[in-house]
């Protein structure tokens, strides 16, 4: 969810976080280590996504707003 919301490939995400296409793969079948879903997060993050836990309609993320009242990078 995350990747499409900044419009992201594969290509995109394995060079801006370093990892293999494989390790990306694994990720998003449910099989990654938690270091590698601890990269993705803090990368997602760095480019403007906020993580919400689950609250009733389930866990999601969104746009940050910056100090600009813009939103996070796109």
């Amino acid at each position: 969810m995350a990747k499409a919301a900044l419009g992201w490939s594969n290509p995109t995400l394995a060079e801006k976080t370093g990892l293999h296409r494989n390790t990306l793969n694994r990720a998003e079948n449910g099989e990654a280590k938690r270091s590698t879903l601890e990269l993705l997060r803090r990368v997602f993050e760095e480019a403007g996504l906020e993580f919400i836990p689950e609250n009733g309609g389930g866990a999601g993320i969104r746009f940050r707003n910056r100090a600009d009242g813009t939103r996070g990078e796109h």
